[in-house]
This record gives structure tokens, sequence and C-alpha cells, in this order.
């Protein structure tokens, strides 16, 4: 990821440039380009898929849309881009921008999920109190090439799918490797092992 402007953003500012365009998001004014590759973006359409499989088999009236912004109440200069999100569409009425931008501020997120790249100290620190913030119930932090820091997923470094389910107001942390079935408390019928979803090529 780079930092691709010296000049701070205002979030009203990064939405009427910026905020149809996946590759950035805004960070305390900073604009971030999160400079995706190709198998990251294969990564979190696999991830997206097997969400969408499991909203339709439990009939949950959620959403994963395309492309979201999360606005956060206490921060006004910053607009997260998770790389896929689950929104319970009942809910979407209590948030004042969807009906003009897609952009909501945490009342109807059930699911966040970041696919690891070079902002892993974002997707392990920054982000992991700023969902617990807004309360969300559950953050996966999806890091197939094994590239966080030793402190986030132990030594030695190897490919890492951490559920962070929220209990009171922190994220308790549980790591799943190579060869584990990944258990979700909101879905706990999912069928996902990391295996399933790191690129072959």
């Amino acid at each position: 990821m780079t930092y691709t402007t010296t000049k701070v953003l205002t979030f009203d500012e990064f939405i009427i440039q910026h905020g149809d365009n996946p590759r950035y998001e805004l960070i305390d004014g900073e604009l971030r380009d999160m400079e995706p590759t190709g198998p990251h973006e294969a990564v979190t359409g696999q991830i997206i898929g097997y969400i969408f499989v499991e909203i339709l088999r439990s009939r949950r009236n959620w959403i994963v849309p395309k492309n979201c912004l999360i606005k956060p109440p206490a921060m006004a200069a910053t607009a997260l881009r998770p790389d896929a999100i689950v929104l319970d569409e009942a809910k979407l009425a209590r948030e004042p921008l969807w009906r003009k931008e897609p952009i909501c501020n945490g009342n109807t997120i059930e699911l966040v999920v970041e696919v690891v790249s070079t902002n892993w100290q974002d997707d392990y620190a920054r982000k992991i109190e700023e969902y617990a913030l807004l309360g969300i119930p559950e953050y996966w932090i999806v890091d197939y090439l094994g590239i966080g820091g030793i402190a986030f997923i132990g030594k030695p470094k190897q490919s890492t799918f951490t559920v962070c389910q929220l209990v009171g107001d922190t994220y308790d942390r549980h790591q799943f490797r190579l060869g584990e079935s990944i258990l979700s408390p909101t879905f706990p019928e999912l069928q996902l092992r990391l295996d399933d979803i790191i690129p072959r090529q």
C-alpha cells in the first residue's frame, strides 16, 4: 500500500474524488492506495462466494455489497473500505448516507473481511480497534501469504486465517492454519478451510 498524496483530505473531498474507486480508502485524512494484486482479488472473490452461499442457505436478510465504505462516526477524515462486508438489509434505514452512497457507519454490519497485503499493520492493529469500536460482531483477517508480524501470526510465519469475535468492546482472536476448518460464530455451519481459498497460481 502506498500513501498517494501529502494533501490532507476531508471525508467529503474523498467521496467526491475517490468514493467510487475501490483502490482507495482514507485514514486520518491520508489517501491510501491499497494496490490490490490479482491473487489478492482472487482470494477476496472466493471468500465472498462462501459467504454468499451461507447467506442463501440460512435464508438471512443479509447482503454483500460490491463496494461499501465505512465511516466511523468519531473519525472526521476516515473512510474504511473492507475487502468484504456483510450488511443486515433490514437495518439499512438506520444508515443516513446509504440511499445516496454505499456508506455505512456500523449499525448494520454483521461481518467485515480484510485480505492482508502490504498494509498488514492496519489490518491487525488499526482496523481491529476501529471495527471493535463500531461494534461489528465479527472480523476476519485473511493472511494467505503469511506476511503479518510475528506478534500477530506467530513464528514461523505461515498462512493464517484469524476470526475475531466481539466480546464486550474487544475482539477474541482465534487463528486457523492450513488444513484446519474455520469456525465462525456468524456462520456456524460454514464449510471453509484456508486451503480452499489460497490461489493455485
